[in-house]
């Protein structure tokens, strides 16, 4: 083999080992510093970890193949390398140019190394379409067996509650204290935001947004977008638009009544599950 070819390939091969360990760092990057809370249910988060190892092992290994292979070139050549460059040219031809494909991962986990997962907010939640509401595939009622104070809710727990037992007027005079993020709705009076958090499912791919109306003492303007608040007020039944932006029908839903808001840091952990 030519010493032109030949570099090329330990080039390559080098450029191999370098993204399947960057992809490596990354993922441990992930785990460590607890980053994955932003990508994936905790689930997968052992599977993460292990994969993050075996790309390590991986890379040691090819390592270790390419060093034995670099000490087993002769110094001349004794060939004239026909051979070698004509099965070359005969490799199947690929999407992307040789080496391109080791080069995009690279950089990807380069950028991910040097970037921090962005949370989701309202302007994902408007694309995803808000909602008060589980999907099928997400009802848990075999979770509400058990009295829980309404106070110790959270605000998913508070939407899955509802899910299970729809009657608004069951929880009109309960107490709750519930966290999340600001959304403004258009189709709400002045007074009111929605309260929203994300549940996973998976990864935040397929996260969708849910939450409740909150009455407001005052203009919603004093509550940014995205801003995360700590609310406690009063469960209520009122008759507001349809959170559906298409569906301009109004109907009865729960409402809490703010009585003290607090705004809040973002959590490590925004997402539900």
């Amino acid at each position: 083999m030519k010493p032109k070819i030949l570099n090329q390939k330990i080039k390559r091969e080098i450029l191999d080992i370098l993204a399947i360990l960057l992809w490596s760092f990354l993922l441990f990057k992930y785990w460590i510093t607890g980053e994955l809370n932003l990508l994936i249910h905790p689930n997968y988060f052992i599977l993460v970890l292990i994969t993050s190892i075996i790309l390590f092992i991986l890379s040691a290994l090819k390592t270790y193949q390419l060093l034995i292979k670099i000490k087993s070139i002769p110094v001349h050549s004794n060939g004239n390398g026909n051979n070698s460059i004509n099965d070359n040219n005969n490799l199947h031809n690929n999407l992307l140019p040789k080496g391109w494909a080791t080069t995009i991962l690279t950089i990807v986990a380069l950028f991910g190394l040097l970037t921090k997962p962005v949370v989701l907010a309202s302007q994902t939640a408007m694309q995803r379409g808000v909602m008060d509401s589980l999907p099928p595939t997400t009802q848990q009622p075999q979770a509400f067996t058990t009295n829980v104070n309404p106070e110790n809710r959270s605000l998913i727990e508070w939407v899955r509650t509802i899910n299970a037992y729809p009657e608004p007027d069951n929880y009109m005079g309960q107490k709750a204290n519930i966290t999340g993020f600001v959304v403004h709705l258009d189709n709400l009076p002045e007074n009111y935001i929605y309260l929203s958090r994300f549940i996973l499912t998976c990864c935040a791919v397929d996260a969708y947004p849910v939450g409740i109306p909150i009455q407001l003492p005052d203009s919603r303007q004093n509550y940014p977008v995205d801003s995360w608040l700590e609310i406690q007020g009063v469960m209520t039944t009122q008759t507001l638009p349809s959170l559906d932006t298409e569906n301009n029908k109004e109907k009865r839903q729960l409402v809490l009544q703010a009585e003290t808001i607090k705004t809040i840091p973002t959590p490590k952990n925004p997402y539900g599950y």
